[in-house]
């Protein structure tokens, strides 16, 4: 089943008045600073391509480019754009020396260390984004919808709550009450406000070009660097990597917004959920630590912003079209991933709510079949009491065809069926050796089971089996596949076990039909001396007729034990 409540561990464990209690410390401890991450003024540059600047120049100016052109055997257009570059990488070295040379046209060491030192904070959010939003974007989005929206959370709850619609719905048909739960999540969601979509929009925007950055192959533009013993450190030529270094300037102009604190603690609760069973987590402290470091890595975005105006170096390695960054597209479907969580959520949960009322159902009408006998255990299996046991598969229904075969088969049905094995004559002999034949696995059904339960004890055949195969020299995955090998084996003889008594009990039943005269078709026949067989009372028609009852009952029993998929 698809995963679709990713809340782990300390997720779920958080209630919705913790989350609200823990956001509301981490704000009064918080030392983020409201310092934007990129400031446009830092990067200005101008719309125009170099074209349409030489165009709009004073006739005087263009006058003297062209005067130029003729003794250096370049375009006055090519005087003007070179003209304009020098400018632009002196501006470049002026706000932050060593960054770029516009004569060679390379990267220097100072945008080298500034670029490391950008990767490695980046990467500090790689593995909280990589643990919630990227594994589980829909119920990282519902975590932090119960951080911003906790009165549509609360409602939503409720929405999802089986039992409540239940309760609220006592007469809803089991279809009616999934279409009860998707209107109810409906209906929640109408109440987002417009202040809250925005918030929720910004909040997404600001994960998606975080989660950019954090992605971004920084390698790509840091292997590009050579050691160059002019400026005695690492350099590379800007166009080697002009195009790396647009899309980079794309995701910073875009994530200029800090993350919020709602957003902080969702990715760092779910970071955190895998740590949450180490002896004394202390939530608080942790969420106060990366809190910090966060501080610290968003520091160094806003440094790199302000020392690194990219986009000039861009227009410089270009030496003509003006590329001015642009806001990428992300965290528009915040909305649609967040009501299919939900709605998902409702399923999920009346799903199993019904399937936990079959179940119940199940284990009353077995009880009651059972004639109140305890449903025999399978040893030697997987249990809460034996955790180390055989997994094999269908214990669940040979447990209920062992106890049936004690409490309701021996005392009850044998009687009938050994009166027809010893007594019956039957009209067609082919209906004698089909009745013989089930009777044959039924009678020795309890020995089929007991054999296999032997078998997948730990001296048995399939238990020294599994043991050695867990123990053997392989690889861990060879040894998984090998002992995974072994349990098929098994769980295939437990299904072979199961099939033989439910065809069995099938074709018993036809044979039996047979002696009553309800089959039809004529395949089945009665007996040639059934009037010697009768008493007054008829006790031996009502046998029979009770007998198919019980089979039949078995034969459903073990259809709905398989729908319920129990094992």
């Amino acid at each position: 089943m698809q995963d679709y409540d990713h809340f782990d561990r300390l997720v779920s464990g958080l209630t919705l008045q913790e989350r609200q209690n823990l956001l509301e410390k981490l704000k009064s401890l918080s030392i983020l600073s409201v310092e934007p991450l990129y400031t446009a003024e830092n990067d200005i540059e101008s719309p125009l391509s170099i074209d349409e600047m030489y165009s709009r120049l004073p006739w005087y100016s263009r006058l003297r480019y062209f005067i130029q052109s003729i003794f250096s055997g370049k375009t006055p257009v090519k005087l003007f754009a070179i003209r304009q570059m020098e400018l632009l990488g002196r501006e470049i070295n002026e706000q932050t020396a060593g960054l770029y040379s516009f004569r060679s046209g390379k990267l220097q060491p100072v945008f080298y260390t500034l670029t490391e030192n950008l990767k490695a904070a980046a990467r500090f959010f790689y593995s909280a984004l990589d643990a919630g939003f990227n594994r589980d974007k829909r119920a990282f989005y519902a975590f932090l919808g119960s951080l911003e929206m906790p009165a549509v959370h609360f409602q939503l709850q409720s929405a999802v709550d089986p039992l409540l619609l239940s309760n609220k719905n006592p007469n809803a048909s089991d279809p009616e009450l999934r279409q009860i739960a998707l209107k109810s999540v409906d209906d929640a969601l109408r109440g987002i406000t417009d202040e809250s979509r925005t918030g929720m929009y910004i909040n997404a925007r600001t994960l998606f070009c975080l989660k950019e950055l954090a992605f971004f192959p920084f390698d790509k533009i840091i292997m590009a660097f050579t050691y160059d013993v002019a400026t005695n450190g690492f350099s590379c030529t800007a166009g080697s990597v002009r195009e790396l270094l647009v899309s980079l300037n794309n995701i910073l102009f875009s994530l200029h917004t800090n993350p919020q604190i709602s957003v902080l603690e969702s990715l760092f609760v779910f970071l955190l959920s895998e740590n949450s069973r180490e002896p004394n987590f202390d939530i608080s402290r942790e969420m106060r630590n990366l809190l910090s470091r966060a501080e610290e890595s968003l520091s160094v975005i806003r440094e790199f912003n302000i020392r690194i105006p990219l986009t000039k170096i861009i227009r410089c390695a270009g030496m003509n079209a003006p590329v001015p960054p642009r806001e990428i597209t992300g965290g528009e479907d915040w909305y649609s991933v967040y009501r299919d969580y939900w709605r998902n959520q409702a399923d999920r949960n009346v799903a199993e709510f019904l399937r936990e009322k079959r179940r119940r159902n199940l284990l009353l009408s077995l009880r009651t079949f059972l004639n109140g006998t305890n449903l025999v255990t399978i040893g030697n299996t997987v249990s809460d009491i034996n955790p180390d046991g055989f997994p094999v598969k269908k214990t669940f229904s040979l447990s209920f065809l062992l106890t049936f075969y004690s409490a309701v088969f021996l005392p009850e049905l044998n009687r009938t069926l050994k009166t027809v094995l010893i007594k019956a004559e039957f009209i067609k002999p082919e209906n004698r050796s089909e009745f013989d034949e089930c009777y044959n696995v039924l009678i020795r059904l309890d020995e089929s089971i007991l054999k296999l339960e032997s078998r997948i004890a730990p001296y048995g055949e399939y238990g020294k089996r599994y043991a050695q195969a867990k123990q053997d020299f392989f690889s861990l995955a060879a040894r998984r596949r090998k002992a995974q090998s072994i349990i098929d084996e098994a769980s295939d003889e437990a299904a072979g076990i199961i099939n033989s008594a439910r065809d069995s009990g099938s074709n018993m039943i036809s044979v039996l039909n047979g002696i009553l005269g309800r089959e039809k078709k004529g395949q089945y026949l009665s007996l040639s001396n059934l009037p010697a067989l009768l008493d007054k009372s008829g006790e031996f028609i009502n046998s029979i007729r009770k007998t198919v009852l019980k089979l039949q009952k078995v034969i459903e029993i073990l259809d709905d034990i398989d729908a319920l998929d129990i094992d």
